[in-house]
């Protein structure tokens, strides 16, 4: 099968940026169909000025360059401009570089995911070329702007004025599609509860798993002290500053928080200052098996829709429980066999379900040795292996159609 795959990001040794999960599983996951004997090509946004296109274990990627004023994933700019980007974004009609590749390779299917400045246009020139299109909703770009329906500190219950004024292409052009798929069942009714995807016939949920190879059991703990674990994008919806709000109402000698991600000089300060007595651990990037080494129970704090996180997974598959809030597609996780527990995502909530943890050691221990126990048979080639089904059957409905 021939396969065009559009995604804002896709990490290469030329421009290896990557912001989220997204990325990283898009890349998975085409490496992975090509390991299989699909053949696949990539198009991505243009992260840098001119940028040139690579062949990258056997993928040829491509960059579109972005029309707007400035160039995404870069600094953070002022709302006033953010707002003349989205106007500019949502406008777009056409995807050139999408259109030759397709005139030019002649894939089977286009199967996008994140749309940030490749906009829907994307869409349309694979529809007026009779391509089908299957779309993979890990954000809200369809629905916000800014991706998150997330604003002034919560997640957002209602699409706002301006979100629906900046996303009125985008919605419109849905019809284009053949297939949707969401990474979980809440990101998908999300979407569909505003009304999108009414006429897609074919809507699946293919949820996240683990790419980690299954990681030997941990020893006993050595003490006392209970090393929680936070991996991940470093901002305010992520529940970062809760989390360390949170571990700050604690005795200090009874936790450490270990921190994986990118965190400047600046905001290691303003962390450590909310929580001045506690022990906090900075790993910056660092590989996913060498972090859960280094930790008793990974915490998963987000404070808004979280799509579908990929620690849940990495942490089920490192023999890890987790502690999460109740947003997005983690409650799933939890009825679909991960091994956790459940909280409100505000910091007193936190902190006291952090100590009905410290006063079971032995409920943790009992978690860690059922999860080494556990065989998952849902694994990331249970996952390849569901997108490929869903392509067949939409290139086969094609092609009968």
């Amino acid at each position: 099968m021939k396969v065009l795959v559009t995604s804002s990001l896709y990490p290469t040794p030329g421009a290896p940026k990557v912001v989220g999960g997204a990325e990283i599983f898009v890349n998975r996951l085409v490496e992975s169909l090509v390991a299989r004997g699909d053949t696949i090509e990539v198009v991505r946004a243009a992260s840098l000025p001119d940028q040139k296109a690579e062949r990258h274990n056997d993928v040829d990627v491509y960059s579109a360059p972005i029309r707007n004023i400035y160039l995404p994933f870069t600094e953070q700019r002022s709302a006033p401009l953010r707002g003349v980007w989205h106007a500019i974004e949502d406008w777009q009609r056409t995807a050139d570089i999408v259109g030759a590749r397709i005139d030019a390779f002649k894939p089977d299917l286009l199967h996008s995911n994140n749309l940030s400045g490749l906009t829907t246009g994307v869409w349309k020139a694979a529809f007026d070329r009779r391509i089908p299109i299957v779309h993979t909703l890990h954000d809200y770009y369809l629905t916000c702007p800014r991706c998150s329906r997330f604003s002034e500190g919560r997640a957002c219950k209602h699409t706002c004025f301006s979100c629906k004024l900046l996303t009125i292409s985008r919605r419109n052009a849905t019809r284009q599609l053949r297939a949707v798929v969401g990474v979980s069942q809440r990101i998908l009714d999300i979407h569909t509860e505003l009304g999108l995807f009414a006429d897609i016939q074919t809507q699946k949920v293919i949820r996240h798993a683990s790419a980690l190879k299954p990681l030997a059991p941990s020893p006993e703990p050595t003490s006392n002290v209970l090393r929680l674990g936070f991996i991940g994008r470093l901002t305010e919806e992520k529940g970062i500053y809760n989390l360390v709000k949170a571990v700050g109402l604690l005795p200090p000698s009874s936790v450490r928080l270990i921190i994986a991600g990118y965190a400047s000089d600046e905001l290691r300060r303003e962390l450590q200052d909310l929580a001045p007595r506690a022990t906090l651990e900075f790993l910056g990037f660092i590989a996913p098996e060498k972090f859960y080494e280094q930790i008793d129970v990974v915490v998963i704090p987000p404070i808004w829709e979280e799509p579908g996180p990929i620690v849940v997974a990495d942490a089920r598959a490192a023999g890890k429980p987790f502690l999460g809030t109740r947003f997005g597609g983690i409650p799933e996780a939890v009825a679909h066999g991960a091994m956790g527990w459940l909280t409100e995502p505000d910091p007193q909530s936190l902190a006291d379900s952090i100590r009905q943890l410290l006063s079971k050691p032995d409920e943790i221990a009992a978690m860690v040795k059922q999860l080494s126990l556990q065989t998952n048979p849902y694994t990331f080639a249970s996952v390849v292996d569901e997108y490929r089904d869903l392509f067949e059957s939409v290139v086969e409905s094609r092609q009968s159609a």
